[in-house]
Formats: C-alpha cells, sequence, structure tokens
C-alpha cells in the first residue's frame, strides 16, 4: 500500500511539473480547447481602443480651425492718435521751437465687423480721447473710421468704416448659449504683433463687482488676452460671437489666465442703441444708495435683509420730484424686488425715460408705494 502511494505522488508531481512547462513555454497549447463559461464570463474592454458612444463621437471637436477661420476675417485691428494739447507757456516755448509738429499719444486694439454696412464693435477706452481712428483688416485693407457713439458705463464704442463693398460680419451667438465650461476662442491683436487666436474655457458667467465699469455681467475666461486684444472677438466653438474681450486681472499686464468680456447679449443692446440714437439711453431717478447691513435691517424693521438704503437724493432729480427721502428703504420697482445696489442701478438703467414707475419704499416702518416718472441717466464725459 505505501509502494502505491509513492508510485501516485511521484505520478501526481510529474504531471504538474509537465503542465508548469507547458503553461510557461506553450500556453496557447493549454488554453486554446477550454471555453469559457457564459455563467461565469467577465467582460473586459481595451480603454485605448475602444470607439465613443456615437453621440460622442459625433460631438468630439479635435481642432477650432473651423471656427477661427469664420470669425478671423470679422475681427481688425484698431490704430489711434492722439495730439496732446500743451498749454501756451511763452518762457517754455523757445527751447521746443525746433521740434515739428505737437507730440502724439498713439493707441492701439482689436475691434469686430458688426454689421455688413461697416459698424465695428470695439472698447471705449481704446478710443476714447482719439483725433484719428484707423483700422487694419484681416485681409489687409486699410479704412479711416468714424465714431458713431461711445458708452463709457459698459466700455463699448461703435464705429463705421467707409466701405464700398459688403464686410464679413460676424454672427452672434444667441444671448443665453454660452454655460461655464465651454470652448471659447479669443481673437484679437495683443502687442500690435498680429492677428491671433488664444483658446481656453468660459470660465465664469455674470462676473460683477470688479469695479471695472458701472453695469458689469462678464464673461470670464482662461483664454490668453494682452494688451492689444481689447475689443476683439470672444467666440465659441462654432465661430460665433460670444463677447468683447475686455479687461485683464494682472498684476503685470500680461494675461495670468483670468480675462473678462463683455456678452454679446449686452454688446447687441449697446450696439442697436448707438446706431439708432448715437447714444444709449438708459433709466435715471437720480439717488446714491448703499447696501443695508443685518444691523440696519434690524433697525429698520425688515424682514430679512433685503432692499437698498437711499442715501442721498439730488436735487431736482426725479426723485427729489417724487418725494423719496434720503434715508427711505427702497425695496421693489414696479414689482421687482431689490436685492442689493448694483441689482437697483439695473432695474432703474432698463426703464425707459418718460416711462412712470412704481418704487416700493420703507419709511417710519410703513411701506409706501411712489410713482415716478423715470429721467434719463447722463452719458459721462470723456475722460482727460
Amino acid at each position: 500500500m505505501r509502494r502505491l502511494w509513492l508510485i501516485f505522488a511521484q505520478a501526481v508531481t510529474i504531471s504538474v511539473a509537465v503542465l508548469f512547462v507547458v503553461d510557461t513555454l506553450k500556453p496557447e497549447w493549454a488554453h486554446s480547447r477550454i471555453a469559457p463559461n457564459p455563467a461565469t464570463a467577465v467582460a473586459t474592454v481595451t480603454v485605448e481602443t475602444a470607439a465613443p458612444p456615437p453621440a460622442v463621437a459625433s460631438a468630439g471637436i479635435r481642432s477650432y480651425a473651423e471656427a477661427a477661420q469664420r470669425a478671423l476675417p470679422s475681427v481688425l485691428h484698431v490704430y489711434t492718435r492722439q495730439t496732446i494739447k500743451i498749454p501756451n507757456r511763452p518762457l517754455m516755448d523757445a527751447p521746443f521751437q525746433h521740434f515739428p509738429g505737437a507730440p502724439e499719444r498713439n493707441g492701439l486694439g482689436s475691434g469686430v465687423i458688426a454689421g455688413t454696412e461697416g459698424y465695428v464693435l470695439t472698447n471705449n477706452h481704446v478710443i476714447e480721447n482719439a483725433d484719428e481712428i484707423a483700422v487694419v483688416l484681416n485681409d489687409g485693407r486699410r479704412f479711416s473710421a468714424k465714431l458713431i457713439g461711445r458708452d463709457p458705463e459698459t466700455d463699448l464704442a461703435v464705429l463705421k468704416l467707409d466701405a464700398q463693398d459688403p464686410l464679413p460680419a460676424i454672427a452672434f451667438a444667441p444671448a443665453d448659449s454660452l454655460a461655464v465650461g465651454d470652448a471659447v476662442l479669443a481673437i484679437g491683436n495683443p502687442f500690435g504683433i498680429g492677428q491671433t487666436v488664444t483658446m481656453g474655457i468660459a470660465s465664469a458667467l455674470g462676473r460683477d463687482h470688479l469695479g471695472i465699469n458701472t453695469f458689469e455681467n462678464y464673461i470670464q475666461t482662461d483664454a490668453a488676452i494682452n494688451p492689444g486684444n481689447s475689443g476683439g472677438a470672444l467666440v465659441d466653438s462654432a465661430g460665433r460671437l460670444v463677447g468683447i474681450n475686455t479687461a485683464i486681472y494682472s498684476h503685470s499686464g500680461s494675461s495670468l489666465g483670468i480675462g473678462f468680456a463683455i456678452p454679446v447679449s449686452t454688446a447687441r443692446k449697446v450696439l442697436e442703441q448707438i446706431v439708432a440714437y448715437g447714444e444709449v439711453v438708459r433709466g435715471w431717478v437720480g439717488v446714491e444708495m448703499r447696501e443695508i447691513t443685518p444691523e440696519q435691517a434690524a433697525t429698520f424693521g425688515l424682514p430679512e435683509n433685503r432692499g437698498v438704503l437711499i442715501r442721498s437724493v439730488l436735487r431736482g432729480s426725479p426723485a427729489d420730484k417724487s418725494g423719496i427721502h434720503p434715508g427711505d428703504v427702497l425695496i421693489a420697482i414696479d414689482g421687482h424686488r431689490v436685492q442689493e445696489p448694483r441689482n437697483m442701478l439695473d432695474l432703474v438703467a432698463s426703464l425707459a425715460p418718460g416711462q412712470t414707475a412704481a418704487f416700493l419704499i420703507r419709511r417710519d416702518d410703513k411701506e409706501i408705494e411712489q410713482k415716478i416718472t423715470v429721467g434719463q441717466r447722463p452719458t459721462p464725459a470723456p475722460a482727460r
């Protein structure tokens, strides 16, 4: 019995050894005839070569060349010249009489052709105080530009080119088509080196309280925007205009990945009003307001921290004529709740001059509705 056990053990050992050698040197011999068991099979996929689902494959974008080619002809370079006026001081004139002409200041920026009639959108700060404005199109054509109107409170301006043939106007994207995370291209003339396209995403929408302009509702993007890009186009992956590049957050003057563009909805409104009226028409009532703190809300007996405090009222203004007093708390305008000063400013600006609006205020623990005939917001004078 012992002898048979030893023979069996030796046979098993030899069989295992043979299987080990075969599995190592010729693994296909050991596995080619073994059929998988459907009940225990585990699905595997090779990620590197697996085809994406049809929806992803059709939407995938490997290049933005087509979008750039659609938009590039509509983006132009803006060059300005300003003659610097020197006060007439006789004692200072003599040493400089041998210099011909007056000193000049030159500037550069970008612009976007917004209509085949030759209208161009750009930034107000690009053309502000300019005595001469010239543009160069992407195809090399040069034009003198006429200032049609400007809106310092959004930092937009509209120019007009006297062209004989229709110009390549850019396509405007729908007002609310852009979402955070969408790819965008910034097109302009950074540092005057020539037409340049940079890519990024829409990092945020509705940025305000930045202290850049009176009316703020910016698209934030990480697409590189540098000096000279101001007034250029921010376009989506279809080459449609979604914004006008305006400002950057930077300590050095160069891009740090935080740029801001005026959304196309604002740009379109400004363009249409300037073309129609030569200026942007906004409502105005003539008050200075400030935000209400939680402590002040408790003092005024407000159920929550809402509304704005009327700090002062301009004498002779629509608010003054209607009986609005300093110290009143403005709660709503035509049924729209007022949350904070910038919200109140936007609500008033959206009213048409001459329109009568209902202002709900709180005074002496009572809510009062005051009717105000809205005036027109004055246009700020150019900076000098």
